[in-house]
């Protein structure tokens, strides 16, 4: 039996996060400004944004959209890229006593008509090109929304070099209606930002769910749930002042506002924004600007290998590597360890528990569960209980497998304006107020690392038997020409349901779907395997990397 000893990552798990008795995120930006100046705050390609700068930019957000009416509590709706607009107004709006709406920049007008209306937001800001497509339709005559003010801005601002990969589409759009975003900053550049008192328990943003399982709900993410996991990643992955952090996940994101922007702003350091993500551009920019930290879907990591002059030279100084948002299989760590050198750590979280409430502790191998293959997701972050718990809420034994339920800093206090999910998800146990029912299922083992096997509602019964497809997706991603790979389960007569995989291939890679089958069959049990193959271009997919399994079961 292993001792404390042995297992020096409990220092981790039994750890407390440092308290740096900040009231709200924007005294993280109040901190940094004073310590580091003239550092860079954001680089966006060859545009610099100093701390100092974005402090000023931010000032003057603050100031017009209260000129225009904009009173505390109100909520601005961010439905832009990863540029430093994003940045300069979620800043912006916090100052003006403000919160913000994160909107997914590959909604349509019907969800973004649906968020508009839940959030109440009464102000807009989007790019020129999202304006024209989407915006302005759900906004303008006739539009259902409450928007009073719309401002607008462009990718091709803050930069000069227009790189063919990203910007090939991109011109300056005229948006009748709306007001453009720069030039609102610079009328009010100078002017003080409004004065107003935050409390930690403040909501800071709607973080709205994925809706890859239903409606999408809108997580009220406090600013105490912000700081306590801007301050998990820095002093779990060891950041300081010396890293360079680099957005590979959207900012609207809650991987990408806590990941990235609340930790760069933590730590003083830079934030390295890319507009989108292209795999080859990604490794340029890793080398251009040394990025060192970054956390991401697994996708990415596989969307990098696939760049056909992609080098270990590209990465080398791209050390702290965290994974979140979708199962990581172990095959796919040790390709990426192969082909860069370094190591893909797991973490897992919920927008209800703003990015983690598990980790790998850097530097540490995470285990991989012998029986399924699955890799672990790590153990608890600083001050946060899970307990796997049965159907009637009771906690199982270590070993079997439940619900994961979470308890810590990081969990939200619930739902913008839905009572009773809120009560179904968070307010079970009058005794436990704040318990997340995650809707994930999953164990601990004898070691304290926990294991996630997937969702509840995911779950294939395929004649009797249970199939979890996170199981069957692990074993495709061992064939050498599998890219990517999602499992659902499909009607059949026989068996009630049976299993189907969705693969994509490797560049240059030629397999049929019965190979696929055949190499599945050899491997896993008789009614695991997949029965049906159908081999995408692209496997369907969420912003952030989840797979959207209802959209593949719908074809």
């Amino acid at each position: 039996m292993s001792t404390d000893h042995d297992r020096p990552w409990l220092a981790f798990h039994t750890g407390r996060a440092p308290d740096d008795r900040f009231e709200s995120a924007l005294d993280m930006l109040s901190a940094a400004v004073a310590r580091n100046p003239g550092g860079d705050a954001v680089r966006y390609f060859d545009g610099r944004l100093s701390y100092a700068e974005l402090d000023a930019l931010s000032d003057a957000f603050a100031a017009g959209i209260t000129a225009a009416g904009f009173t505390p509590g109100d909520r601005v709706a961010l439905f832009l890229q990863n540029v430093p607009q994003f940045v300069i107004a979620q800043l912006g709006t916090w100052k003006a006593g403000g919160i913000s709406v994160a909107i997914n920049p590959m909604n349509r007008e019907r969800e973004v008509t649906e968020l508009l209306r839940d959030s109440g937001a009464s102000v807009l800001v989007t790019l020129e090109s999202l304006y024209r497509d989407v915006a302005a339709h759900v906004v303008g005559d006739g539009g259902d929304s409450t928007v009073r003010t719309v401002l607008t801005t462009s990718e091709l601002e803050y930069q000069t070099v227009d790189d063919p990969r990203v910007f090939a589409r991109s011109a300056r759009i005229e948006c009748p209606g709306a007001q453009d975003m720069t030039e609102l900053v610079e009328r009010f550049r100078g002017r003080p930002a409004p004065v107003v008192a935050t409390n930690a328990d403040d909501v800071a943003v709607l973080t709205y769910t994925s809706g890859t399982t239903g409606p999408p709900k809108g997580a009220m993410t406090t600013h105490r749930n912000l700081l306590f996991n801007a301050r998990t990643y820095r002093d779990w992955v060891g950041l300081d002042e010396t890293d360079v952090v680099l957005a590979v996940a959207p900012l609207f994101h809650v991987t990408g506002l806590v990941g990235h922007l609340a930790v760069a702003v933590l730590t003083a350091t830079p934030l390295v924004l890319m507009y989108r993500l292209d795999p080859a551009l990604t490794l340029d920019t890793v080398e251009a600007e040394g990025a060192t930290f970054t956390v991401g879907s697994i996708t990415v990591y596989i969307a990098l290998m696939n760049v056909p002059d992609a080098s270990r030279a590209k990465l080398a100084t791209l050390g702290k590597i965290y994974s979140g948002g979708a199962p990581v299989p172990p095959s796919t760590v040790e390709a990426f360890r192969a082909a860069f050198g370094h190591t893909i750590h797991n973490i897992y979280g919920l927008t209800e528990t703003t990015s983690p409430s598990h980790a790998v502790p850097f530097g540490t191998e995470a285990p991989v569960d012998e029986a399924s293959g699955a890799l672990s997701v790590g153990v608890p972050v600083y001050d946060t209980v899970v307990r796997v718990v049965d159907e009637d809420g009771v906690e199982v034994p270590v070993g079997d497998v439940g619900e994961l339920v979470v308890e810590g800093p990081q969990v939200v206090p619930g739902y913008w304006n839905k009572p009773e999910e809120t009560a179904r998800a968070l307010h079970r146990d009058p005794a436990r107020p704040r318990a997340l029912h995650t809707g994930d299922v999953g164990y601990r083992d004898a070691e304290g690392w926990f294991y996630i096997v997937d969702r509840k509602k995911d779950q294939i019964n395929a004649g009797g038997y249970k199939v979890w497809p996170r199981e069957v997706e692990d074993v495709l991603y061992e064939h050498p020409a599998v890219r990517e790979a999602a499992v659902v389960g499909v009607p059949d007569s026989y068996r009630g349901e049976t299993v189907k995989a969705f693969v994509s291939l490797r560049a240059g890679a030629a397999v049929t779907g019965t190979e696929i089958v055949a190499f599945a069959k050899e491997r896993m049990a008789a009614y695991k395997y997949p029965r049906q193959v159908e081999i995408l271009d692209e496997i369907p997919k969420t912003v952030s990397g989840k797979v959207l399994r209802r959209e593949l079961r719908e074809r």
